[in-house]
């Protein structure tokens, strides 16, 4: 959430950083409000003020001798009624006000970095490495993961899509060893990195949806539990950072780093006719998250290496990729600015997203009232939040299938999780 003071101070920077998002967002019916309510709030300050005057003068002018019961203190006593049943008229017009300030201040955007590129749409990204070339293979008849795996038995769709609906997959035998092997190694080197492993609530309620920036912008794109108010995880950044919401975080307990395996769920709405076969776009998938929380004075810098967390699992699993920098139209609604790592899919000849990386700065810790507290100082500060996936299990899956696909049909298992299947080939 922005800063409504920074909204009301710069204006026209507001404006023009949101701007660079391709979006029309309109700040100037905030900017009303929140004159409004000051005016309001200001009006009702001098009430205040002359009730307690009057409340203080009646027992003065008592003491001197005025009459009790007479005319003096009548008058005095009918204007402080009269105070009172004015102030309270402003209280509900106040409230409302509030409520609408709300309501728009959470719709509007984390506004761009300024070292993030200004661009319209994902053809803008900015590539900023690519790690691997060697790793390619020269192999021209790559099948896909999904009609590989569905050939070797370990991946079947129909029998999900009769259990659920399209858009599910049942992992069989070797393949869903293949997804628990991919999870252990994944936490084992996040745990070795210096996170510390939590496992989550995957249904959070309404509070924390919106702490996060998934309410209410995206509530179509996310599963809700109707009778019970509570939603079903898109990722592990929800419940792990709302961990935390409405805590004041002591400032030598920073920085704080979390990882967690947990089933997301997506709508996926709008998206329907791409990657409808596979494990690239699913209703259900496991992901492994990596979640920071900061001081502000180092997110940068953590975010950093945060892409450099998400790269060494990569690297470890020998997957060629490479690492995108996005532009302002591309980027994601709570961040300020974002790293995608893209990894190779040979079978189509393709880079894919398999992880991203973002850099809320106290976006989300404002709408989730996350902050810190540094020994000596008065007053807390807001804590910056990162994310990242390290990584989503699933398109892991896909791009070993592919690029450990040996001419004679088998899949070589990589080295680092041949010791979690107890195999080297599939």
């Amino acid at each position: 959430m922005l800063d409504i003071k920074q909204i009301r101070e710069n204006p026209e920077l507001i404006q023009q950083r949101l701007a660079t998002r391709g979006d029309k967002y309109n700040i100037q019916p905030i900017l009303e409000l929140n004159q409004k309510q000051r005016e309001l709030e200001a009006t009702r300050s001098q009430l205040q003020a002359r009730g307690n005057e009057i409340a203080a003068v009646i027992p003065q002018k008592i003491k001197a001798g005025s009459a009790p019961k007479g005319s003096e203190i009548a008058t005095l006593r009918d204007e402080g009624k009269s105070v009172k049943e004015k102030i309270s008229e402003f209280e509900p017009q106040e409230k409302e006000i509030r409520e609408r300030i709300q309501e728009l201040v959470l719709a509007l955007p984390n506004l761009p970095s300024e070292s993030t590129p200004v661009g319209r749409n994902e053809e803008e990204n900015v590539e900023v490495r690519k790690w691997g070339d060697e790793y390619i293979s020269e192999n021209e008849g790559i099948i896909p993961h999904f009609e590989i795996a569905e050939k070797m038995g370990i991946l079947n769709v129909e029998r999900a899509v009769k259990v659920a609906q399209s858009r599910f997959i049942t992992l069989i035998g070797a393949g869903a060893a293949l997804e628990r092997a991919l999870i252990n190694f994944m936490l084992n080197t996040q745990i070795a990195a210096g996170y510390v492993e939590v496992m989550p609530p995957i249904l959070v309620n309404t509070e924390s949806m919106t702490a996060t920036g998934q309410l209410p912008k995206f509530a179509e794109e996310s599963f809700k539990c109707e009778a019970d108010d509570l939603w079903l995880i898109p990722t592990a950044e929800v419940p792990v950072t709302n961990l935390y919401r409405g805590e004041v975080i002591n400032a030598e307990d920073l920085p704080i780093y979390h990882c967690a395996c947990t089933p997301c769920f997506r709508r996926e709405a709008g998206s329907y006719g791409r990657d409808m076969r596979g494990l690239i776009r699913l209703h259900q998938f496991n992901k492994v998250e990596l979640v920071k929380f900061v001081h502000p004075s180092s997110s940068f810098v953590e975010l950093e290496k945060l892409v450099g967390n998400a790269e060494a699992i990569l690297q470890a699993l020998k997957l060629p990729y490479r690492v995108m920098e996005l532009c302002t139209g591309d980027l994601g609604f709570s961040s300020t600015k974002t790293y995608d790592l893209e990894v190779w899919l040979p079978s189509s000849g393709k880079y894919r997203e398999i992880s991203s990386c973002s850099n809320f700065v106290d976006f989300q810790a404002r709408r989730g009232d996350i902050r810190f507290k540094e020994s000596g100082k008065k007053g807390t500060q807001f804590v910056h939040t990162l994310n990242g996936s390290g990584l989503a299990i699933g398109r892991t899956m896909a791009a070993v299938l592919e690029n450990y696909q040996q001419s004679d049909g088998s899949i070589r298992i990589p080295e680092v999780l041949q010791g979690f299947m107890g195999r080297e080939v599939l």
